[in-house]
């Protein structure tokens, strides 16, 4: 493979032995599948590499030992004369302090730029969890990385503590790690330093104050210097580690950054559309949004968990029981404020409800509430977006079906009838894992702040999984049910009998829940998410997630309950499942317990899904005839071809396969989901011959691409405390089905069992890695 090479980034470390360590020394051979390896002799090896013009190689293995591109590291600065005795006295004898803290936060500046903070009024530093930022110090002399001692702490809320998070201590560090707060000298020049910081992606978001701690290790006391601007800290939507993480650009822009849109309203015949000014980063609206947070009742240590935030602003936005944002009025009389049609943006309401120290607005309808609960959310970082629900059914009892009740003459009974139904109504979908529910009920989740009914004590509702109420499972929190009756419930008419006793009369399956609607992705045009919320109006999928909600309501005999409940359905693989690259294979077991024949449809979906839960999109939908007889136990092989999955997988390569089903002769409802990944090869390492402390010695990394297609940019990182300083290797394009095999060199530093580790990453393929125990002597 002419013109290939390989890059080698970093160093080897001899630690703490004396003497320099040879650079880190790599062979590459990559192998395409149906090449013979020819292994030549020791006498061979020797002699090539006394007179290498005489004896080449065969072309057919290719190897770059004689072309390995070193990309060495810059050389060490020259070493700084020390300055003499009277110098470092004097030095010691002046303690350090900082003079000034630039937060470096101008709105065109590298941290608001890199943070997508720039369209926030203000030169505040505003920035997001889970990335680094930089700061600038001042100092009253140059910074001593020998003798001085720094750190920085941010703190949040009336009472700053460690334990809960909200107050971090930053120490300064050689090198950045994920996930944890740290902070590193990048640049220094005179008595100027530049600290690049770090933020783990659950740390607490709000209203942070910086001080500047310094000290000498020669002496106990301590300057501290209190920055005159403060930090904020927001939700991440591009950091893959942060639960509200969203992996579409297309999508952030609008459901993050965009800050005008559309709400629909009317009837679902005549669909009508306002644009609404969200206003996120106009003056003003950051700074109510922290407000609304310090205003509630949650504790700032819960403001690092997106479902506590979400949960808390739901309530806040409404005025019903907490002193919130917006005063609800449906009477029609609005003498006394503004009427809830004349409002067309959030900023108004948001900043009136600043400067008035948080007297609530007036006045508000759904529309108005979920405009402003878009506009907080975007703001805090957490996508977000107005959903409009036409026939949007109003369950008072938790019964989870509409239901009308008539007298023996078959008249309305005003006082019994308090479900309603709205020609709309308009809510909140947001963005984000939920890890504290089951896998595969991440991604959209409803969010309704107009005060309908209470949730725990308070008018709030949600964050509600879209993918639980589509299915039915409405035990999973939070108000499930309510938003299930909204887009999914029968309308059930009763009858009073001459007893009192009321019998059900008549039904009907399609009145609620038409034409779910928000603005499109990069348009004003209207999308349709109805298929999001429910199954097709009237299909069997559909019909089994009304009745096995209805389970769970106040009314669990609305519908006709099974007849026997004696056939099972499972998902088995054989060993440790299905590997990268081949065709996925499953079994899926059906048993019939019972002494009489049995049969039904199984309705199968399997779907890619992020480590978080979230599910990415569905990649393939069937149906599949089920016939058993008395006692059968029948094993169904599903294969899913790699074809139909190569394109779409994301990190973890992870697939949710959903059964449901309906047994024709009882009515019993199947139902299951199972949880699979696609299995990624390992990295072979070998070490050869034994190792010893400050001898040179080498291990052999293996890897085989399992696809039938070409790996593009693959690069290896190798690493073992102890035995090499962490670098990568840049192989490139690896072609389906060939093998590199990567020889390292180093020397071993520290005795005892070492563990040498290496991973291989590329866009097509992740989470390929391996290790290898190698005991290290000393001679």
């Amino acid at each position: 493979m002419p013109g290939e090479r390989l890059a080698v980034r970093g160093t080897s470390e001899v630690g703490r032995f004396p003497g320099a360590a040879p650079p880190t020394r790599v062979e590459l051979t990559i192998q395409k599948d149906g090449e013979k390896k020819h292994d030549e002799g020791g006498c061979h090896r020797w002699f090539r590499k006394m007179c290498p013009c005489c004896c080449k190689r065969q072309n057919n293995t290719y190897d770059v030992t004689d072309k390995v591109e070193f990309i060495k590291p810059p050389a060490p600065e020259p070493a700084k004369p020390k300055p003499e005795n009277g110098e470092a006295k004097e030095m010691e004898e002046i303690k350090l302090s900082v003079c000034s803290v630039d937060l470096l936060s101008s709105k065109t500046g590298q941290n608001r730029q890199e943070h997508h903070t720039d369209l926030f009024q203000g030169d505040e530093l505003i920035i997001r969890r889970g990335q680094t930022f930089q700061i600038e110090l001042e100092l009253n002399r140059p910074f001593s990385a020998d003798n001085d001692k720094l750190h920085l702490d941010l703190k949040t809320g009336p009472l700053p503590m460690v334990s809960k998070g909200t107050h971090v201590i930053i120490p300064l560090v050689d090198h950045l790690e994920d996930e944890r707060w740290e902070a590193k000298i990048v640049e220094q020049n005179g008595n100027k330093i530049k600290l690049s910081v770090n933020s783990p992606a659950s740390a607490v978001i709000g209203l942070y104050g910086l001080v500047v701690t310094t000290s000498a290790p020669k002496s106990e006391a301590t300057t501290t210097h209190n920055s005159d601007k403060n930090i904020v800290m927001l939700f991440n939507p591009w950091c893959e580690e942060d639960a509200v993480f969203l992996d579409d650009e297309e999508e952030r822009k609008e459901y993050v950054l965009n800050d005008i849109g559309r709400i629909y309203y009317g009837t679902e015949k005549q669909i009508g559309a306002r644009t609404w000014n969200f206003g996120q980063f106009h003056e003003g609206v950051l700074e109510a949004c922290l407000f609304i947070l310090e205003k509630s009742d949650m504790p700032p240590s819960g403001r690092g968990d997106a479902v506590n935030v979400v949960r808390v602003t739901s309530a806040m936005i409404n005025a019903q029981d907490d002193f919130g944002v917006l005063v609800g009025n449906w009477s029609g009389n609005y003498s006394d404020g503004v009427s809830p049609s004349a409002w067309s943006s959030s900023v108004e309401i948001l900043r009136k409800y600043l400067s008035s120290n948080g007297t609530p607005v007036s006045y508000g309808q759904c529309w108005v509430f979920s405009g402003i609960t878009t506009t907080v959310l975007r703001c805090l970082g957490i996508p977000a977006r107005s959903v409009t629900n036409f026939q949007s059914a109003h369950d008072t009892d938790v019964s989870l079906t509409t239901d009308v009740y008539l007298d023996e003459n078959m008249e309305p009974i005003d006082y019994l009838n308090s479900d309603s139904v709205w020609n709309f109504h308009v809510w909140n979908d947001c963005w984000m894992a939920r890890s504290d529910l089951p896998p595969g009920h991440g991604g959209w989740q409803a969010v309704d702040s107009t005060p309908q009914e209470t949730s725990q004590g308070t008018f709030r509702c949600g964050p509600a999984s879209v993918n639980a109420i589509r299915s039915g499972q409405v035990y999973l929190k939070h108000d499930t049910p309510f938003v299930f009756a909204e887009v999914n419930s029968d309308k059930i008419y009763w009858q009073r009998n001459v007893d009192a006793i009321f019998s059900q009369i008549h039904s009907e399956k399609k009145a609620v829940g038409h034409c779910i609607s928000t603005k499109a992705v990069g348009s004003d045009d209207r999308a349709d998410i109805t298929h999001l919320y429910k199954h097709q109006e009237g299909s069997e999928e559909e019909r089994i997630a009304v009745e096995t909600a209805s389970r769970y309501g106040s009314k669990p005999d609305t519908y006709s309950t099974a007849i026997a409940e004696d056939v099972c359905v499972e998902v088995k693989m054989e060993g440790e499942g299905p590997r990268m690259g081949a065709d996925a294979q499953l079994s899926i077991v059906v048993k019939n317990l019972s002494s009489q024949p049995r049969s039904t449809t199984l309705h199968i979906q399997v779907a890619v899904m992020y480590y978080t839960g979230v599910l990415k999109g569905t990649i393939r939908k069937e149906q599949m005839p089920v016939e058993l007889l008395p006692n059968e136990e029948k094993a169904i092989d599903w294969l899913l071809p790699y074809q139909q999955y190569q394109n779409q997988l994301v990190d973890q390569a992870a697939l949710m396969l959903t059964l449901s089903g309906r047994v024709t002769e009882t009515q019993q409802v199947l139902a299951s989901q199972t949880t699979f990944r696609l299995r990624t090869p390992d990295l072979n390492i070998m070490p050869l011959g034994e190792a010893f402390v400050g001898k040179e010695m080498a291990a052999k990394i293996t890897f085989t691409n399992p696809l039938p297609r070409m790996l593009k940019g693959v690069v290896f990182r190798v690493e073992g405390l102890g035995l090499q300083k962490g670098h990568e290797v840049v192989v490139g394009d690896v072609g389906g089905h060939s093998t590199v095999t990567l020889t390292e060199h180093f020397v071993p530093t520290q005795p005892g069992r070492r563990k040498l580790v290496a991973s291989l990453d590329c866009k097509q393929l992740t989470q390929v890695h391996g290790v290898a125990d190698i005991d290290v002597l000393v001679q």
